[in-house]
C-alpha cells in the first residue's frame, strides 16, 4: 500500500518580457492614456505650385500625396503631436541643377475643423539626402501639435506648403490645393477639462518681397573730346583716338552693344551700354571695359564670390585678335534689395601690329554657382581707336595677355538679363536671378526695364 504524497505547494511561474508588456499595456488602458493610438491617412490633392517671382517661370501643376499621422484619441487639455509625410511632392527637381544634401527644408499649414477650428503651423527640418536633376524631390516629414480646446471630433486636413531651399542662395516656391481636400484624420477628443488653448509649434511659411528697382551705374570718365571712326565689322561711326604723342590716358566712347545670350534657360537677346579705356604702358595698354547704367538691387541675398564676369575685347583696324580682360568676383554678400554694381574688366593689350587699332566689346563670359552665361555681340561696336606699335607676340591675329581683375572665382553661373527697346543689360552678374522651383535652380531673365 502507497503512502500519500504530501501536498507540495505550485511555485508561481515565471511571468515573460511579453507578458509584462502585455500587463502594462492592460494597465494603461485600465489607467486612461491621454492619447490614443496613432492613426495615419494618406490623401492625394491637385496643387499648385507658384515659382520666385524673379524666376518669370508659369505655375506648376501637381499631384501632391500626403501622409497625416495623429492620436485617434485624446482628451480636452492634451496638447497632440501631428505629423506630415510627403509621399510625393507636386514637382521634381527639375533638369537644372542636382541638389546637396540637407539644403531643402517644407514649411506648411495644416488645417483643424470640426469641435475646433484653426491653422497648425507645420515644419521640417533641413534634412534630406542629394537630390540629382530631374529625380523626385525628398522633402523630410514635417511636424506640429496642437492643444485640445473642445470635446468632439477634430479632423484635419493638409492644406499649403512651401519649399525652400537655402544653396545656392535661399528662395522659396509657394504650393496650394487647387481642389477641395479630403480630411487626411479624425482626433477624438473627450472632455477632460482641459485649459483652452490654441494651435501651438512649427513656424509659419514666409515669403520675401524682392526688390527690382533699378539704381544707377558706376560712374566713368567723360570721353574724349577727340574721337574718330571705326568700321570694322560694325556700324559704329566714332569711337575715343590716341595713342601718339606722350597722351597716356585714353578714354572710349560708350557704345551700345547688341548682345546674343546663350543661356541655361535658351537664347536671350540684350543690348547693353559699353565703354573701354586705355592707360599706356610703354608700347601696351592697360584696359578697362565699363559696363554702365546695366546694375539693379538684387532680389535675393548673393554670396560672396560668386559671380565672376570676363570678356574678349575684339581688336580691329591694323591689328586683329582679342584681349582678355575680367572682373574680380563680388568681395561681400550682397543683401536683398541693395545694388549690384557691375566691376571693371580689366587687363593688358600687347599689340601686335604697327598703326590705328580699334578697340570694340567682343564676347561676355558670365560665370555663377555651377554655370555660364555666353554672349556674344550681333556686331561691332568701335568704342577706342589706339596707335599702336608692334610688339614681340603681340595680339595680332590672336589673343593678348591675360585679365588682372583681383578676387577669387568660383564656379558660377549666369546672371539674369532682359531688354526692353535696347533696354540695358541690367541683371550682368545677377546670381540672384537663380530661381528655385522645389529646390531646383532655373537661371532666369528678369522682365526688362528702361534704365534711369
Amino acid at each position: 500500500m502507497s503512502k500519500p504524497r504530501r501536498a507540495v505547494p505550485a511555485r508561481p511561474r515565471r511571468t515573460s518580457a511579453a507578458g509584462v508588456a502585455l500587463m502594462l499595456g492592460g494597465a494603461g488602458v485600465l489607467l486612461g492614456v491621454s492619447a490614443g493610438t496613432a492613426q495615419a491617412a494618406e490623401v492625394a490633392y491637385a496643387t499648385e505650385c507658384i515659382p520666385p517671382a524673379i524666376s518669370g517661370l508659369p505655375p506648376v501643376q501637381g499631384t501632391t500625396k500626403v501622409e497625416i499621422t495623429a492620436p485617434a484619441e485624446a482628451k480636452v487639455g492634451d496638447e497632440v503631436e501631428i505629423v506630415w509625410k510627403f509621399v510625393q511632392a507636386a514637382s521634381k527637381n527639375p533638369n537644372i541643377l542636382d541638389l546637396e544634401a540637407n539644403t531643402v527644408q517644407p514649411t506648411g499649414t495644416l488645417k483643424a475643423a470640426g469641435a475646433q477650428t484653426g491653422d497648425i503651423a507645420m515644419q521640417g527640418p533641413r534634412e534630406n539626402p542629394p537630390i540629382p536633376k530631374n529625380t523626385d524631390m525628398k522633402l523630410s516629414d514635417m511636424k506640429g501639435k496642437l492643444k485640445l480646446t473642445a470635446p468632439g471630433e477634430v479632423k484635419l486636413t493638409p492644406d499649403a506648403y512651401n519649399i525652400n531651399v537655402n544653396k545656392p542662395i535661399s528662395t522659396d516656391t509657394k504650393c496650394a490645393p487647387k481642389e477641395t481636400v479630403k480630411q487626411a484624420a479624425t482626433i477624438k477628443v473627450t472632455d477632460g477639462g482641459g485649459n483652452s488653448g490654441g494651435t501651438t509649434g512649427g513656424l509659419p511659411t514666409v515669403i520675401p518681397t524682392l526688390p527690382t528697382s533699378v539704381p544707377t551705374g558706376s560712374s566713368s570718365p567723360t570721353p574724349s573730346e577727340s574721337e574718330t571712326g571705326g568700321d570694322d565689322g560694325g556700324t559704329s561711326t566714332g569711337g575715343g583716338t590716341g595713342g601718339g604723342g606722350g597722351q597716356t590716358d585714353f578714354t572710349g566712347k560708350e557704345v551700345q552693344v547688341p548682345y546674343e545670350c546663350k543661356t541655361p534657360i535658351g537664347d536671350k537677346n540684350a543690348t547693353s551700354p559699353v565703354q573701354i579705356n586705355a592707360r599706356k604702358s610703354g608700347e601696351n595698354f592697360d584696359l578697362t571695359v565699363k559696363f554702365k547704367k546695366s546694375v539693379m538691387d538684387s532680389p535675393a541675398d548673393i554670396p560672396k564670390d560668386s559671380v565672376k564676369p570676363s570678356m574678349e575685347v575684339a581688336l580691329g583696324g591694323a591689328d586683329k585678335g582679342t584681349v582678355h580682360v575680367e572682373g574680380p568676383t563680388n568681395s561681400e554678400d550682397i543683401k536683398s534689395g541693395e545694388p549690384i554694381e557691375i566691376p571693371d574688366l580689366t587687363g593688358t593689350y600687347k599689340p601686335g601690329a604697327s598703326g590705328e587699332s580699334t578697340l570694340s566689346p567682343g564676347v561676355l563670359t558670365i560665370e555663377a554657382l555651377g554655370t555660364t552665361t555666353t554672349c556674344t555681340p550681333a556686331k561691332s561696336e568701335v568704342s577706342l581707336t589706339l596707335d599702336t606699335t608692334e610688339q614681340a607676340s603681340g595680339a595680332s591675329g590672336g589673343g593678348s595677355a591675360g585679365g588682372s581683375a583681383g578676387g577669387s572665382s568660383t564656379n558660377g553661373g549666369l546672371a539674369a538679363t532682359g531688354a526692353e527697346d535696347h533696354a540695358a543689360l541690367k541683371a550682368l552678374g545677377l546670381v540672384a536671378g537663380t530661381a528655385l522651383l522645389l529646390g531646383g535652380a532655373v537661371f532666369t531673365f528678369m522682365p526688362g526695364r528702361r534704365t534711369r
